[in-house]
């Protein structure tokens, strides 16, 4: 595995930690990008893991490793804040790929994934993603990022009540009702956050 993230920089650097425990602890202590979680960790359920995680430091990007890709189980974890999920399968071509993604602000979803939220029945079967402005457009884009309605407030300098009506505003437009539901419809969209650098 550290091999193969140093195709994502060449000044990378690396902290283990074998318990949910340790992980908090090194995220309290450094400033960390990318978490990378095995969802078999020892000590803890995988997802209860995550959510502390995710509680504990929002601003993280947590990317999700597991031998199983499951849609509920990948949907469970999108839902308690995860930027991605990459099957341990995966080619090391596509585990850049998606790390990449992930640390650019969007949100990977393997192909399985997508599939299976294709075939559940939609209120809504063609998303009207126009209809939405640009304002509406930046704070989906955030909340699909797991970020908080009071985080997304703080960074964009608006009331948090204005944060939840672009949003449903914006799930109206998806046909959606949660984040999670807009995370699937905004990846199968082709929506994601512009690249780094760029507002």
């Amino acid at each position: 595995m550290r091999f193969l993230l140093t195709d994502l920089n060449d000044d990378i650097d690396f902290t283990d930690a074998g318990t949910c425990e340790e992980a908090l602890g090194v995220l309290d202590g450094a400033d960390v990008d990318l978490a990378l979680l095995d969802l078999n960790m020892p000590g803890t359920d995988g997802l209860s893991a995550l959510q502390k995680i995710h509680e504990a430091h929002p601003a993280v990007q947590i990317a999700v490793l597991s031998g199983m890709d499951d849609p509920d189980l990948i949907r469970d974890a999108i839902d308690q804040g995860a930027s991605g999920f990459v099957p341990k399968a995966s080619s090391s071509e596509v585990l850049v790929a998606a790390l990449k993604l992930i640390l650019a602000g969007g949100v990977y979803l393997p192909q399985a994934a997508l599939n299976a939220t294709a075939e559940r029945p939609s209120n809504n079967d063609s998303p009207r993603t126009d209809l939405l402005s640009e304002r509406q457009t930046d704070v989906l884009l955030k909340a699909i990022q797991g970020k908080p309605n009071k985080v997304i407030a703080r960074e964009m300098n608006i009331a948090e009540g204005t944060v939840k009506t672009h949003l449903s505003a914006a799930f109206k437009a998806l046909g959606v009702h949660n984040r999670t539901e807009a995370v699937f419809a905004a990846a199968k969209l082709g929506l994601k956050p512009p690249p780094p650098g760029q507002s």
